[in-house]
């Protein structure tokens, strides 16, 4: 048996011994000898290879071949399929079995695919379905007559025509082949129209809902925000629904980051409020802010899962709903200075996570733009950070938290400068940035007046207006119209 490509030399050595003899001008002396050559060649390693022919890496296949694929055992082209393809494209026929039809259409990228088995096989079927009823090319069947239901299981899988192989001859055949070849030309333009019709109706949901964004972000109209979204295209050189879809991605990687940020800064509070309510400083009020910290914990957690993250994303939100069940357990029991301590611990392994998940969202959103919201979203927790540390000071006799308060008012100042001296702002970010400077430096005195009544008031005042202040900074810079476009 010939090793690999034989069945296309050997097929095209039976043609001419079937009628070819006329047209034997086609084939060169050269041609023939190398035919003689892969005759020779040893039987086993076709048997070691499961299929009835090997390729030789020295021959090269014709470009766009005919594809015949027959019974696994079948080791050449049968002599009634040899006389009706008694044709000058002969020479570029190549062969496959049922289980190795997909592989060799995949390599060799035949202009047709010719199945001529006895009746189809269950293997058949299999490979057929790896198309999904849309093979790459015109696919004809001959076989034995079959039921109905086969033509119709046959139809669904892709085969575009059908022949008996009882009457195939040269003409029957040529038939069968164009009828395929109609067929499959026929369904490629009716995919490529409706493919064509799907991408404009996607452009247009992502485009419907681009605008809508920005009408609701930017306070403007229809006819602006289209404009705004046509001019970036231009700019970028970019299809409008691509621009479109980036647009509401860049708002989904926002609200995200928003969101996982929130946790941050709810991790803190929770911590704080505990402590306020331990001091007796508002303490009705604390437990308002409990229950509505908790809510908003859990409601950005649901929020964040419904996003289908991926990678680290998906890892360090499971890791963000592990701690917040740590902590949601440490909240419900009774309240006291070693339930604090408990409590803070478990508060700061879900700012890690929180840390984390904002991290690498931020990252996967691929925008430099998002940093700000990152970065404003940030302040949030420190705010909350400073003022139950500051707290914990006056309960606890440890000096941890002490030393923890120049460290997170360094960072506070140093962001808030950065936020201050960045060119990404609008009259609304400035005038909420200089709401937030007062609030800080208020929040600073409450922290060195922490020892008095007046100085706790003050600093729970101070952080709780600055978390306002920074939301509404967060949402602003969310909707600016630089993170959206970016």
């Amino acid at each position: 048996m010939p090793a690999a490509g034989a069945g296309r030399v050997r097929g095209v050595s039976g043609l001419c011994a079937a009628g070819l003899r006329a047209d034997a001008c086609r084939f060169t002396k050269a041609v023939l000898r190398y035919t003689a050559r892969r005759f020779t060649q040893e039987t086993c390693q076709c048997a070691q290879a499961g299929v009835t022919y090997a390729f030789d890496s020295r021959t090269k296949p014709a470009v766009n071949p005919f594809l015949v694929v027959l019974p696994h055992e079948a080791t050449d082209l049968p002599e009634m399929l040899q006389r009706a393809l008694a044709s000058p494209e002969a020479s570029a026929i190549e062969l496959a079995t049922s289980r190795t039809m997909v592989m060799r259409t995949e390599m060799l990228e035949p202009r047709e695919i010719l199945i001529c088995v006895p009746e189809p096989t269950q293997d058949l079927l299999d490979a057929l379905k790896a198309w999904s009823g849309a093979p790459p090319c015109a696919l004809c069947l001959v076989c034995a007559p079959v039921t109905r239901d086969a033509h119709e299981n046959l139809v669904a899988l892709g085969v575009h025509a059908w022949e008996s192989i009882e009457a195939l001859d040269a003409q029957s055949l040529d038939a069968v082949r164009g009828r395929a070849r109609a067929r499959w030309q026929r369904e490629a333009a009716l995919r490529t129209e409706l493919e064509s019709l799907r991408t404009r109706m996607d452009e247009r949901k992502w485009i419907d809902r681009a605008k809508g964004l920005l009408m609701s972000a930017r306070g403007i109209g229809e006819d602006e925000a289209f404009g705004l979204l046509r001019g970036a295209a231009m700019h970028a050189n970019l299809r409008l629904g691509e621009v479109s879809r980036s647009v509401v991605e860049a708002s989904r990687w926002a609200e995200a980051i928003n969101r996982a940020g929130q946790l941050r800064m709810l991790s803190q509070r929770l911590v704080r409020v505990a402590a306020q309510s331990l001091l007796g400083i508002d303490a009705r009020r604390a437990r308002v802010l409990r229950t509505q910290s908790s809510e908003r914990v859990q409601d950005n957690l649901d929020h964040l899962v419904a996003l289908g993250l991926q990678d680290a994303g998906a890892q360090a939100l499971a890791d963000a709903r592990q701690a917040w069940h740590a902590l949601e357990t440490a909240l419900a029991v009774r309240l006291g200075p070693r339930t604090l301590a408990d409590i803070d611990a478990r508060a700061d392994a879900l700012l890690s996570a929180a840390e984390a998940l904002t991290d690498a969202l931020e990252a996967s959103g691929a925008r430099r733009a998002l940093r700000m919201v990152n970065i404003c979203g940030r302040q949030r927790m420190r705010a909350q950070r400073l003022a139950k540390d500051a707290l914990l000071a006056t309960t606890f006799p440890a000096d941890a938290p002490l030393k923890q308060l120049a460290p997170t008012m360094d960072e506070f100042e140093s962001a808030l400068l950065e936020l201050e001296r960045a060119p990404l702002s609008s009259p609304d970010i400035r005038a909420a940035l200089a709401v937030a400077r007062d609030e800080w430096l208020q929040l600073v005195h409450g922290v060195r007046e922490v020892d008095s009544a007046s100085g706790r008031a003050a600093l729970v005042r101070s952080s709780d207006a600055l978390v306002d202040t920074f939301d509404h900074l967060t949402a602003s810079y969310e909707h600016s119209l630089q993170v959206i476009m970016s």
